[in-house]
């Protein structure tokens, strides 16, 4: 595939050159040309040499010409014969002209230019020259990404990751992302983040961690064009460290200060927390469009927030995290005309990892909804959209019972409904307060029509026994029509991984489960979980294309025995593998 890529882009680029020659051909230019310097003038809108053996002479025009389009607003383009020149030119850039100061300066100053980041490397590419000149991007530039939820070739996705980190630049997409752009504007040389950026899948395909691989690759660059000796820590940090941040917030518990004070550990200031996350938040928007959604961005913000506290502290404040927590939701509880007596009732009721796993604005929610409940007897069904109207935030409220969460699943299975995030809680009371974040296609058609629909059939559900036997979960194989992406999940197939180990305080147990996303999955998991009799605590949800990288916080006398703990984990993997079969 690498080689298709490699000829399709050849002929893309031919295509692209005759078309241009035409066009000069038949509509020529009628302007003069105007000379920007002794090397390069401008022809009508297009940049071009003004002498045919330019490169031959000065070689560092090859990296010249892309800067001056960039310090040229009046320039969109190259000239068809400037075009074929650096191609037939390209076979210069060789270990001497590397090793030239000259050279080195000129790739630089393309990184720190204010405009014209993003066309450039795209020419760059295109026309062969950022492979030259950084020998070791040849090897990834077409090379696919054996997962689903990469949509790109590594190539293409790193050029999508500096457009994102571009994009945090510009007014005109502030309101898209709020965080990054406040970030980016106080962050001294951020066109350190194009060089992280460049170099932080260069090392895929090698076999190893890529991660440890890129850093000593980008080392090297750093060290060969003279950067400062903070600069090169900080981008050799960002390659080594770019997958850790996402690690943290969608597969942690970041209500526990020892999470969070380990990741500030990690990070160790605060310009590299505000540097990691931006590459972070880039590169996951560059995987996939399908990739990228509101709750993930607000884990992200989440960790930021967290571990920015702990940098200036030199520890993780629980206390005071609760504490803020609490007043803001008092202000939001007050504007609904709630009274401090019905509040503190009905808040009497939780403890304190509630309020450390639920923003503001939800416990608001929860209270306005619930504060005259107590003692409630049958299921409470709530919905509505969630902040940017990406899905439906659902929450359930009802006398905890072990059948409660397969329940649930049971019913978005049904309805073809995607879980994206669940919070799993139970009371001081023995109640469940559940609140779940889910997705469809048909919910993305008409989300509060949907809102109605969902709170009538759950709480519904919810009021009916589940049969008693303690039997594995048997899924109907055409209860789903067999798509595209369930077709590639058999070429790129994912061998299930379940890793069992204890939490950070050693109270419950960690569950992480890596497998095909499978329509049901979570239903047959929950399935199992109440034929061990386990407890769940907390769970993060989270899919990644058709592969889903799940996190369950447990409880339960079977994980307390290594036997019936092999035999949990065995049954887990059977469920997954018979999902899979079904395909």
């Amino acid at each position: 595939m690498q080689r298709y890529y490699w000829a399709a882009r050849i002929v893309y680029l031919m295509n692209h050159i005759m078309m241009q020659s035409f066009r000069e051909y038949f509509f020529p230019v009628k302007d003069c040309s105007v000379m920007i310097d002794e090397d390069f003038c401008r022809v009508g809108q297009q940049l071009d040499l003004v002498a045919d053996d330019a490169f031959e002479r000065k070689p560092q025009l090859l990296l010249k010409a892309f800067l001056v389009l960039q310090q040229h607003p009046e320039v969109n383009d190259m000239s068809a014969k400037l075009q074929r020149q650096i191609w037939s030119s390209r076979h210069r850039i060789d270990a001497q002209f590397r090793r030239n100061p000259v050279n080195k300066w000129l790739f630089l100053q393309i990184l720190q230019q204010p405009t014209g980041i993003v066309h450039s490397f795209r020419r760059m590419t295109m026309l062969s020259i950022l492979p030259q000149y950084i020998p070791v991007f040849r090897k990834i530039v077409g090379q696919m990404q054996h997962d689903l939820f990469h949509v790109y070739t590594v190539d293409q996705h790193t050029l999508m990751v500096i457009r994102n980190i571009r994009r945090f630049t510009m007014p005109e997409h502030a309101q898209e992302y709020p965080l990054a752009s406040r970030l980016i504007a106080d962050m001294d040389q951020h066109w350190l983040l194009y060089v992280a950026a460049l170099f932080h899948d260069i090392a895929k395909g090698r076999g190893g961690n890529h991660s440890t691989l890129g850093a000593l690759e980008v080392r090297k660059f750093a060290r060969d064009h003279n950067l400062d000796p903070q600069d090169r820590a900080l981008v050799e940090f960002l390659v080594e460290h770019h997958l850790t941040m996402s690690a943290f917030a969608q597969k942690r518990d970041l209500s526990e200060p020892s999470v969070i004070q380990e990741f500030a550990d990690i990070v160790g200031t605060e310009r590299r927390l505000t540097a990691l996350y931006l590459l972070t938040v880039a590169d996951i928007r560059g995987t996939s469009p399908k990739v990228w959604n509101a709750w993930k961005g607000k884990l992200l913000e989440d960790l930021y927030h967290y571990t920015l506290t702990a940098l200036g502290s030199n520890v993780f404040d629980r206390q005071s995290v609760l504490t803020q927590r609490k007043n803001d939701a008092i202000a939001l509880v007050r504007f609904s005309g709630i009274s401090d007596e019905d509040r503190d009732r009905f808040w009497n009721t939780l403890d304190v990892a509630y309020f450390l796993r639920h923003e503001a604005r939800d416990i608001a929610w929860h209270t306005r909804l619930l504060y005259r409940m107590l003692p409630q007897v049958g299921a409470e069904v709530r919905a509505r959209p969630t902040e940017n109207n990406e899905g439906i935030q659902v929450m359930v409220y009802t006398p905890d019972r072990p059948d409660l969460f397969e329940q649930i699943c049971s019913y978005f299975y049904e309805q073809r409904i995607d879980i994206l995030d669940a919070r799993i809680h139970t009371t001081r009371q023995g109640y469940a307060l559940d609140s779940f974040v889910v997705d469809s296609a048909a919910i993305d058609a008409d989300i509060r029509s949907n809102v109605p629909l969902i709170e009538h059939g759950l709480r519904n559900r919810l009021n009916e026994p589940l049969p008693t036997q303690n039997e594995p979960l048997t899924l109907k194989s055409n209860r789903y029509v067999v798509g595209a992406n369930i077709r590639r999940s058999r070429t790129f197939p994912l061998v299930p991984l379940i890793e069992l180990l204890p939490d950070e305080n050693s109270q419950y147990w960690r569950l992480s489960i890596t497998a095909m996303d499978s329509p049901g999955i979570l239903y047959a998991l929950a399935n199992t979980f109440k034929r061990h009799q386990i407890n769940l605590q907390m769970a993060k949800v989270m899919t990644l294309g058709d592969r889903v990288e799940d996190i369950f916080i447990l409880g339960g006398s079977a994980l307390d025995n290594p036997r019936t703990q092999m035999q949990f984990k065995r049954d887990l993997l059977t469920a997954i593998n018979n999902l899979t079969a079904q395909k």
